[in-house]
């Protein structure tokens, strides 16, 4: 049968293949609506109840279970009496409408946009024009006034005319500036304060021969801003105007890269090349600014990030300037939440040259803060690596940051804490410590990456602590954060949580499986393009190796996948799987202690299924004591991305191996 899909960007509706589902009454098509927003989360009774009525009437939970029990005839209609629902299903204190990413057309929107972000320019122009194609009309239609439909009305609709104005612009930069013309024209017709979108129309109208009709439009827009508004053309309107009188040849088809972050970056290394080759200091410090903003993009801004940030620290380096130095090393204070680092080799870079810069400091209180900034980056930059310096540097840092009360400061130390935090199994509990420090710091002095840092560290923290139910909380609160501050990042996070929640909530039969493993899929695509290997490479395998362990299945190991980091701890499954136990034993025993990343648990586990198939004693009581002291959480779920069943089922299984 086929898949029922749901479209929300115009009326709310449902359907099988080209047939549409009768969704009775208006209080039935928002429920559906509702639970469309919460985006597979659980929306609890209560809240249904708060969010369809003014003044709930005396039995309105009644009537929400009535109407979930219509929508559910509807949506399932073959599904026999008293088997559970797959599509709209209970769950703890209310519903949530586990279905596919591709069956509802506001996700396949926002997927087809982030998609062109990462396609090259010359094919990103159609594939927005797709995406654009899946409106039908206002977002939530007939929820308008609703305010549970408000925010994400508002934000469906920023994204969409942000969209448009996309592809306007890159079609102006790719030397078709005539095919943007229509949509822009139209655009504006129902949306005529968006500057941008005058801005590229001139643009646009000037680059196809058009300068006088460029310029009309460019008094245009002056006189409704100023008419209506009251307010003046903003600074890009006003230098276009005067490039097309003055016919700047900088208005010409521009040779630079399509691809946001490469354009920021080249603008920066050409500002650059012309400062600091003078002995500008101030740029380099400004240079690091750059970096430090292109970082939270994702993509190819991390990537930017990792071709040019030592650069910035060698020439600072070249000064001799220790001070300069340092705080050209410390000004790059982006907050990370993953405990392997994208790039290992510039990571040891990174910390080798603020070593460096620590013994060159002078001895003073005035140095302080540039001390503790050095400190906390060697802290961040040692993540997973075993060595006592990375632990010593973050305490040191917090101990300076707490001394000078600075609260973006502390942040920046607690980060380095948080990354030095894995020594071990079971420091879940300091973790979420850390968490809700972070959370507090963020709200109370507007540290909106650290806050968002916080949410993330508690929703690892407290996963791996089985607390699902305050996981979900953190994700959502996290979610909407990155919404209102536009940081794509963080949808790479919690889509892997949602994918290590359904396969923490799995059973052993064969669809509950199947379906966790299309989760962990799904969440995998979210990590093309995101410029985090990192976090990437050996994912998606380790992921579905932990979902079969779990479950007592065999591992079935596919030694051709990309296992990235993780190789050490599959080979020796293939190895079983070739009726190879003697090799397989040998890889047992030369296996190293896991790294101090947040994979420890899940790694342990591993090892312990393959002593657990081999009956190595040793490797079971090794295993068994890295393990115990996180009896109670659930292994790899610190990560917030997967999970190898509870530990406490693993602790059991080696006793008795060890017992018999």
């Amino acid at each position: 049968m086929e898949a029922v899909t749901f479209g929300v960007l115009g009326s709310v509706t449902a359907g099988r293949g080209p047939h549409v589902l009768a969704l009775k009454g208006p209080r039935h098509r928002a429920v559906l609506a509702r639970l469309i927003l919460a985006r597979r989360r659980i929306v609890p009774v209560a809240r249904l109840v708060e969010d369809l009525w003014d003044t709930p009437p005396p039995r309105a939970v009644g009537a929400v279970r009535t109407f979930v029990g219509d929508l559910r005839r509807a949506l399932e209609p073959d599904r026999p009496p008293r088997a559970p629902a797959r599509l709209l299903v209970t769950e703890g204190p209310g519903y949530a409408l586990r279905t596919a990413p591709d069956t509802v057309d506001a996700w396949r929107f926002e997927a087809a946009v982030a998609e062109a972000d990462r396609l090259p320019a010359a094919q990103a122009p159609d594939r927005l024009r797709a995406a654009l194609g899946e409106w039908r009309g206002p977002a939530y239609a007939e929820f308008g006034a609703e305010d549970w439909a408000r925010g994400e009305r508002s934000r469906l609709t920023e994204l969409r005319l942000r969209a448009v104005e996309r592809r306007a612009e890159l079609l102006v930069e790719l030397g078709r500036a005539a095919e943007a013309v229509p949509d822009l024209d139209a655009h504006l017709t129902e949306h005529p304060w968006r500057e941008e979108s005058w801005r590229l129309l001139a643009l646009a109208l000037y680059r196809t021969g058009r300068q006088a009709d460029a310029l009309a439009v460019l008094r245009r827009a002056r006189t409704l801003l100023a008419g209506r508004l009251g307010i003046d053309p903003g600074p890009r309107l006003r230098r276009l105007e005067a490039g097309i009188l003055a016919q700047d040849p900088d208005l010409d088809p521009p040779g630079e890269p399509a691809d946001p972050a490469a354009r920021l970056w080249a603008r920066a290394t050409e500002a650059y090349d012309r400062t600091v080759a003078a002995g500008s200091r101030a740029r380099l410090e400004s240079t690091v600014g750059l970096l430090r903003s292109l970082a939270v993009t994702g993509g190819g801004g991390l990537e930017a990030v990792r071709e040019h940030r030592m650069t910035a620290v060698r020439a600072a380096e070249e000064t001799g300037d220790a001070e300069l130095t340092a705080r050209v090393i410390g000004a790059y204070d982006v907050p990370a939440n993953w405990t392997r680092s994208d790039d290992p080799e510039l990571a040891r870079s990174i910390v080798a040259a603020a070593e460096r810069t620590l013994l060159a400091l002078p001895e003073d209180p005035a140095t302080d803060t540039a001390r503790c900034r050095l400190l906390a980056t060697v802290a961040l930059e040692s993540r997973g690596v075993r060595s006592p310096r990375g632990p010593r540097a973050a305490a040191e840092a917090e101990r300076i940051a707490r001394r000078l009360d600075d609260p973006a400061l502390l942040a920046f130390a607690l980060n380095g804490v948080f990354m030095q935090s894995c020594t071990r199994a079971g420091l879940a509990p300091r973790r979420d410590a850390i968490g809700a420090e972070l959370v507090a710091l963020g709200t109370r002095h507007g540290l909106v990456n650290y806050e968002i840092l916080g949410h993330l560290v508690r929703l690892q923290a407290r996963s791996a602590l089985a607390d699902l139910t305050a996981a979900d909380a953190h994700a959502a609160a996290v979610d909407r954060l990155a919404e209102r501050h536009e940081r794509p990042l963080v949808a790479v996070f919690t889509a892997w949580y949602l994918a290590l929640r359904q396969a923490a909530s799995a059973d052993s039969s064969a669809g509950s499986h199947d379906r966790a493993e299309a989760a962990y899929r799904s969440a995998a695509g979210r990590l093309d393009g995101a410029g985090m290997p990192g976090l990437e490479r050996g994912l998606l395998p380790l992921a579905l190796l932990g979902l079969r362990l779990a479950h007592g299945r065999p591992a079935e190991v596919d030694p051709g996948a990309d296992w990235g980091p993780y190789r050490p701890w599959a080979e020796p499954f293939a190895l079983l799987a070739e009726g190879r136990d003697t090799d397989a034993g040998n890889a047992l025993r030369a296996l190293p202690e896991p790294p101090p990343d947040l994979l420890y648990e899940a790694l342990c586990c591993a090892e312990a299924a393959l002593a657990l198939e081999l009956g190595d004693r040793p490797a079971l009581r090794r295993t068994y004591d890295r393990l115990l002291p996180a009896s109670g959480e659930l292994a790899g779920a610190a990560s917030g991305l997967l999970t190898f069943g509870p530990v406490d089922g693993w602790l059991d299984a080696i006793r008795r191996a060890l017992e018999a």
